[in-house]
């Protein structure tokens, strides 16, 4: 399925923790929204990750290695990647994200972190 949207504004206006908005069989979009001080999660794939800031400040940390990210920045994350993004600011930061392949059922919806952590752990 195509998706031709604003990708911008998608992601600004996500209030969601993570919600995936576009799944082919080769990638998959998703936008996330992170509370204040909040963090994705230390995490390793097995997929290739591409992250995007589009709102706020904060810092990527890749196989320990930390590094001050903000709007506008990218994060090219390789499959087996230790990483973790945190928002260390006090207002959302927004983010969007393309995996590849796709990492998540399509469809999914995640309103919280914790939402989501059980739902991985399912």
């Amino acid at each position: 399925m195509a998706y031709i949207k604003n990708l911008e504004k998608d992601t600004e206006e996500n209030e969601n923790f993570r919600n995936v908005l576009n799944t082919t069989e080769k990638s998959q979009l998703v936008v996330m929204s992170l509370l204040p001080y909040e963090d994705i999660g230390e995490e390793v794939h097995d997929v290739d990750q591409f992250i995007r800031i589009e709102e706020g400040k904060g810092k990527a940390i890749l196989n320990g290695e930390e590094t001050q990210i903000e709007d506008g920045f990218a994060v090219v994350i390789p499959a087996g990647t230790r990483h973790n993004i945190i928002n260390t600011e006090n207002k959302a930061m927004k983010l969007y994200t393309i995996y590849t392949p796709p990492n998540h059922p399509a469809g999914t919806i995640h309103k919280t972190k914790i939402e989501a952590e059980s739902a991985e752990h399912h």
